[in-house]
């Protein structure tokens, strides 16, 4: 059971194993592109996975806010049996690269919540989980923002977003921070209960040589790019699947 909890706690704040693409994170680049944020919409998943050779079903919601110069995600995770067992918040600003984190608190599965802060004032990442700092540059995001900085980017350029192509963002989680890259892999159609629907699927990889979980990422173009699909696969062949069931635009 707790093998099942911890995977399924990476649903929604993507994996926690280092991916770092720079030797040295605090001299991670400021990328400034152009970003048009989608609406404020609250989204309801359905989860399957295969732990251990279970077959296991839960539910996720996602409440996005996008108002008044102001952002906030709130994500939260339940397992069948288990109930509730992540609960991640991503609130700030909206700046000139998009998404401004101002605090990222994740609250897990019987454990204390952890809070990474952006402060804007000193320029700094911190962490309550950790004594590690960041610089504060520009456009970096933490590990629930991400999706949505993501979809910001693509809706800001579409055009952009063609097969082979890649984007770069630094992403602080509980502890650290560090360089993420996703590659656009191509145009898709997805099966979900409201029917079929064309997607662009992203994939995000560890490097070679890091036998960590791979996320891939189904954003749907005609639903102002909300994501339909995320999928998170281990290197034994365990996944978690997270399909969209019902959007609620406000």
């Amino acid at each position: 059971m707790s093998r099942l909890l911890c995977a399924l706690l990476l649903c929604v704040t993507a994996a926690t194993s280092s991916l770092a693409l720079a030797a040295d994170p605090a001299q991670h680049p400021v990328l400034k592109r152009k970003v048009n944020l989608p609406p404020s919409a609250d989204l309801h998943y359905n989860i399957e996975a295969k732990q251990s050779g279970l077959q296991v079903t839960g539910e996720s919601t996602v409440k996005w806010s996008n108002a008044n110069g102001k952002y906030s995600v709130v994500a939260e995770t339940r397992a069948m049996l288990v109930g509730k067992i992540l609960e991640a918040t991503s609130e700030g600003d909206i700046d000139e690269y998009g998404l401004a984190p101002a605090r990222f608190v994740e609250k897990r599965f019987r454990r204390e919540p952890s809070t990474t802060t952006f402060n804007r004032e000193l320029r700094t990442i911190n962490f309550t989980q950790s004594a590690e700092t960041y610089p504060l540059k520009g456009g970096e995001q933490d590990r629930t923002s991400i999706i949505w900085q993501l979809i910001s980017v693509a809706r800001g350029a579409p055009e952009k977003f063609t097969n082979g192509s890649e984007w770069q963002f630094f992403v602080a989680g509980p502890r650290d921070a560090e360089q993420w890259s996703f590659k656009v892999v191509g145009r898709e159609k997805i099966k979900t209960r409201q029917g079929e629907v064309n997607a662009v699927h992203i994939f995000r990889a560890p490097p070679p040589d890091d036998k960590s979980q791979k996320l891939d990422i189904w954003l749907t173009p005609s639903s102002d790019w909300y994501p339909v699909r995320l999928r998170f696969t281990d290197p034994d062949g365990d996944f978690i699947e997270q399909t969209l069931d019902n959007v609620s635009k406000k």
